[in-house]
């Protein structure tokens, strides 16, 4: 199963919308919890309509309006996305109504758009779309299961441009949860000093992220979507490099081969240590790069990680921002992405030059 990346989008909370420039002007945090850079959301949306809308819907449909421009696909096949909290605003608002409203007098509007497959379904009755459409929520594995149906649809030829993407956000409500049970840290660590943390916990992210998968080459190409693969729950480092082995050998490749790694390193003292033994043995002589000190920690980080790996191999170059190390290899032909969600949800992504 492989597709052409032929189209981009993606708001995060770096400078990756409405410009060329790959991550030369990062935008620098002293906080553990990363938001958005958000466009004006008139130029993608009637205004209206953007009133009644919670902030990832538009996030959602922002970044999908760029991957269509970017693209040239006016009406896609088929439309996938990955969201492991859905439309988490509209949830809390709908949930807080019914606790001050006793019940009563509920207006629907928040519940109608708290549904996981809202930003989906609100990207199709923009464009008209009848095609088929379907949202993954499976935590960790979200927009990596997104992307396997985008690459299954095309191999059974049931279509020939697919939408993928992520999303998800951060509210102030969730990050307070998740802080009672160790995804944060306690201390606040600048963002260009994550990877040297030695502490538990990480920084919170969001994001929203699509991605154009095409059955044939295009004049505009990013990248080859070569191959992803799940791994739950290792058992060991050994059962990962034994894993990540079997997915080069099925396109004649070994970890030689790889000349970029994008790592998911994110500051985490109990889970950094797998990505550290892949850097220092499996790929030593693959450049290293790594990503959530830019968007934060989030389950559908690995959208970013993949919108990286396809400027990388598109742009030929890498941000100084992102690298680990020196970089070994001057032509980048093949690049894989590791990434993996509290030590428990790990995929890896295969891009290629097209």
């Amino acid at each position: 199963m492989e597709a052409y990346i032929t189209g981009t989008g993606i708001i995060s909370p770096q400078k990756t919308f409405d410009t060329d420039d790959f991550l030369s002007d990062v935008v620098k945090y002293d906080t553990n919890s990363l938001r958005c850079i958000e466009p004006s959301y008139k130029d993608y949306l009637n205004p209206t309509l953007a009133r009644r809308m919670g902030r990832v819907i538009k996030m959602g449909i922002a970044a999908s309006s760029i991957c269509f421009k970017d693209s040239n696909v006016a009406i896609p096949d088929a439309i996938m996305t990955g969201t492991a909290l859905g439309c988490l605003e509209d949830t809390e608002k709908f949930l807080l109504a019914i606790i001050d409203n006793d019940e009563q007098f509920l207006t629907p509007t928040s519940f109608v758009q708290s549904t996981h497959n809202t930003v989906s379904a609100q990207i199709a009755l923009q464009l008209k779309c009848m095609n088929y459409n379907f949202t993954y929520v499976h935590k960790g594995y979200s927009f990596e299961s997104s992307v396997l149906d985008g690459l299954m649809t095309i191999a059974e030829g049931n279509g020939k441009d697919i939408l993928v993407g992520g999303h998800d956000e951060m509210t102030d409500k969730y990050y307070r949860v998740c802080d009672r049970v160790g995804y944060w840290k306690k201390e606040v660590v600048p963002t260009m000093e994550l990877i040297d943390s030695k502490s538990d916990g990480s920084i919170a992210g969001e994001g929203a992220a699509f991605f154009m998968l095409s059955k044939e080459q295009k004049e505009k190409c990013y990248a080859k979507l070569r191959s992803i693969k799940f791994i739950y729950k290792p058992e060991s480092q050994q059962e990962i490099e034994k894993r990540i082995s079997e997915m080069l050998a099925e396109k004649n490749l070994t970890a030689d081969d790889i000349d970029v790694v994008v790592y998911g390193i994110n500051g985490d003292a109990r889970y950094d240590g797998i990505y550290d033994q892949l850097k220092d043995s499996y790929f030593k002589n693959s450049t290293s790069t790594y990503f959530k000190h830019l968007c934060g920690e989030y389950q559908t980080a690995g959208s970013f990680a993949m919108w990286i790996a396809s400027m990388i191999v598109k742009t030929q170059s890498i941000p100084d921002a992102i690298m680990i190390g020196e970089k070994k290899h001057k032509q980048i032909k093949n690049v894989l992405i590791y990434n993996s969600f509290m030590g428990t949800d790990h995929a890896a992504f295969l891009l290629s030059q097209c």
